[in-house]
This record gives structure tokens, sequence and C-alpha cells, in this order.
């Protein structure tokens, strides 16, 4: 497309005037970025109502405190991220000073999914804006109301030159990533996650993937079994299940088996009373295309709780599964909605194994009291990141870095992960003309003892 090499164009002259390099610039970006969430929030309501059927409560707790807590952090701490850091430097290269410098890459592509729509178009914004670059979001075209918005926010409050957003379907993106970016940002599926790197390959364009996979949660006899029902079942049925962090499956010991199922169904009653199909905190499948997905998933096992669906309203009632195999469909591909799989476990380390015979996760939950048991898990199960005695909470909060592993993903942002992501950091050191080494020039006959002394 003519204009999309046109807009690219457009935002690296803009970046090469040095516009975007100053620090104030940046903050009053970011801040002019918050007041814009905080004028439209009522839009954004009603966008994510649209797309999705989310409640108020959900949208601004899941999608708009999230993001605007982060920008406030690095608003708080980006005068101290993009300063030059000073580091040692050797006695053979004396004298000498040498320093770090963090600079921005240039224009970024962010490419945002359905399933988180606002926050996962702007939370890596603020990112590429701290850093000092231009961006151009790519919104999915499934959210399609808040796709609209965000490219009406994104026009009215800034000049497309430094900021734009692209709508459109897949050839919208395929036709953006046959372009030149200094880096890309994909949040979304493994196999599209695939696509996006070797399109950046092409022109040997870094890449930060936030894709998937199946977390699980994992709840050990020594816990609190209700409170640990409680919180799996609230991380995995948030936004229907349709969260690239949801615990995908769990595995519990056998020992508490039947206590965790009930505990379980007592805490979707108080969720979602008798029917959430009636209750206006449970969202809804966003197309027919995942909803028919989802249904065929439930074609194996034995239904311990909900199982009911309705394709006129794209619900999926949550439901616990039990009764499944390692080889079921269920438990082949990430199941992103609101079906969860149950699978007991004798002893930890026939969980480790089952884990670890299969892609990283991108999260991964531990319920226990036991010590052992959680240094355990942490130190042998590689993944992304995750909670002990939690679900979900590890992604809410500047402080951590967030990020998958291995087929889970790569890179991290959030907070100051955020400003690295977008950044390069850009090595210097600065000799003096006053003394120069005479060991370093040729001829070198004679000078190996000292040069070997230095370097000891």
């Amino acid at each position: 497309m003519d204009n999309i090499s046109a807009l690219i164009e457009k935002q690296r002259e803009y970046f090469n005037s040095g516009a975007t390099r100053s620090v104030d610039f940046r903050k009053e970006q970011l801040s002019q970025l918050a007041r814009a969430v905080e004028n439209n929030e009522d839009k954004v309501f009603d966008a994510l109502k649209a797309d999705l059927s989310k409640s108020q409560y959900e949208s601004y707790l899941t999608e708009i405190g999230i993001l605007l807590d982060d920008i406030k952090y690095v608003i708080k701490h980006i005068d101290q991220w993009a300063k030059s850091k000073k580091v040692r430097t050797p006695l053979m290269h004396s004298p000498a000073s040498s320093w770090i410098h963090p600079e921005p890459l240039g224009v970024s592509l962010i490419i945002a999914p359905w399933n988180y729509p606002f926050l996962l178009a702007l939370s890596p914004l603020v990112g590429s804006i701290a850093a000092g670059n231009c961006a151009i979001i790519k919104p999915s075209e499934f959210s399609k109301h808040t796709s609209r918005l965000l490219a009406d926010i994104v026009r009215n409050e800034f000049d497309e030159e430094y900021l734009a957003v692209v709508e459109g379907a897949s050839e919208a993106s395929q036709a953006l990533l046959k372009e030149k970016f200094d880096i890309i940002f994909f949040t979304g599926s493994v196999q599209v996650g695939k696509i996006v790197m070797t399109a950046a390959a092409q022109h040997l364009t870094p890449i930060i993937l936030e894709l998937g996979g199946k977390s699980p949660s994992i709840v050990d006899s020594e816990t609190d079994v209700s409170l640990s029902a409680k919180r799996v079942a609230s991380g995995k049925f948030i936004n229907a299940g349709q969260t690239c962090i949801a615990p995908d499956y769990v595995l519990v010991q056998k020992d508490i088996k039947d206590e965790f199922v009930a505990e379980f169904g007592k805490q979707l009653k108080l969720f979602y009373g008798e029917n959430p199909q009636d209750h206006t905190d449970y969202p809804r499948i966003i197309n027919d295309k995942h909803f028919n997905r989802l249904v065929e998933l439930l074609n194996r096992g034995r239904i311990l709780h909900g199982g009911q669906v309705d394709l006129a309203d794209r619900y999926i009632a949550p439901t616990l599964l039990d009764g499944v195999t390692w080889e079921d469909p269920v438990m082949q591909e990430e199941i992103f909605g609101p079906i969860l799989p149950l699978i007991e476990y004798e002893d930890i380390s026939q969980v480790i194994t089952w884990i670890n015979s299969r892609p990283k996760p991108l999260a991964l939950y531990l319920f226990t009291t036991n010590e052992k048991v959680q240094k355990k898990v942490l130190e042998e199960i590689s993944y992304g990141g995750g909670c002990i005695n939690d679900t979900l909470i590890h992604l809410a909060t500047p402080y951590l870095p967030f990020g998958g592993v291995g087929n889970s993903g790569m890179g991290n942002y959030h907070g100051k992960a955020s400003f690295d992501a977008f950044s390069h950091y850009k090595s210097v050191m600065k000799k003096t003309f006053l003394l120069d080494n005479p060991f370093r020039y040729p001829p070198f006959e004679g000078k190996l003892k000292w040069v070997r002394k230095f370097l000891k």
C-alpha cells in the first residue's frame, strides 16, 4: 500500500529531525496520552462492551487502570532512565572514561490483539514514547469498535508523523510487515508470531513477541483449597478466559481433588450466580469462529461445572472439565476461552516432568504453603512469569518485567522494561590526547609480558 509507505517515510523524517529525543517532549506526550485515555473513558467502556461484553469494572481494572498506572510510573522515572550511565574503564585503556547511552530506535510498529484491545495497543506505545520513538499501531480487526476508537483518539491527539493507527484486516498487517521498521512489537498467537518473525528477518528488524501457550496452575495438597479454587477461577474466567496468561489447565494433587472441585463450583456461583449468562460481569466470546473452535473442545472429557453454550449470544459458561488426557485436543492447543481442564497428580516431580516435556508456558501459577515445593518448581520449570498462591497479578505491576520464553515469546516490557525494549544502549569510550599507551602499537617485540600483566 503506497499510503503505508508514505506514512512510514513521514514518520522517519520526523524522527530524524530529532523532535522526539527531548525527555521533556516524551513526558508531555505521555501526559497527553493519559489525558486522552481519561477523557475518553466512557467511549472505551462502550467499545469494550460492544466487542467483548465487558463490564465497566472489568474494563477499567484490566485495560484502563493498569495503563494509567504504567504511564504515571514511567513519567516519574524517565529522567533517570534516559541519562547516560558511567561505567568503569579497564586499567589498560586508561586514561579514559566509559559510559552507556540509551537512544531511541526510530519508527516502531505495534501489532495489537483483540482480547485486551485497548490495553495491549497502548501499553507497548508507552514504552515507544518513553524511549523517544515514532510509532504505528495496528489494532485487531476482530475488536472493531475498539479499533475505531483507538484510531479516533490517536488521530485527534497526535500528528500522524509522530503516532498513527492503521486499521484493516490481514491485508493491512501484511502490507505493514513488508516495510522496514526499527522495531516490531507483536502480541498474539504463536502461529502469527512466526509470520511476524519471518517478515522481520527480511529487514533484520528487532522484535518483541508476546505470545501465549498452555499456562498451568498447580494446586498442592498443602494449600488453602477454598482460596486457591477462588483465585484459579477468577484468573481463568476474567474476560471469559480470553487472556494470554489465564490458567489454561489445572493440576490438582489427588488427595484434595474432590474438595477443590466442590470449592470451585461454590466460587462460580458466588461470582456469577446460578446462570452466568444473565450476569452483567461475564463477558462473551469475540466471534463465531472462536466460539465454534471452543465448543469443539468440549467433546472430550466429563463436565463437572458449566458446559452450557449459546451461539446466538456467543456465550460459553465457565466450565471445569475432568477426565481429559494429554492427547485430547483441549490439551494440545491454547484454549483461550472459559474451559478449564483438570488433571490430578500424585507427586510434584510428576508435574515437573509433564510441564517440562511441553513448550515453555507464558505463565505458571503454584498454590502451596510448602516452601520446598515452591523452590523446586521455581528452579526446575522454565516459564515467562507467574505467581505463587495467586493468578494474573504479576502482569499488573510496573516493577516486574513481563514476557515469555521459548514458544511463549521473547523480550519483556512494563515499566523500565518497556523503556529498554524500545531503546538501543550505545556504548562509548572517550580517550584523551594527553597520554598515549605505546604498548598498543607495533612493533610488538618485547611487549607481550607487559600486556599479560595488564590483562591478568
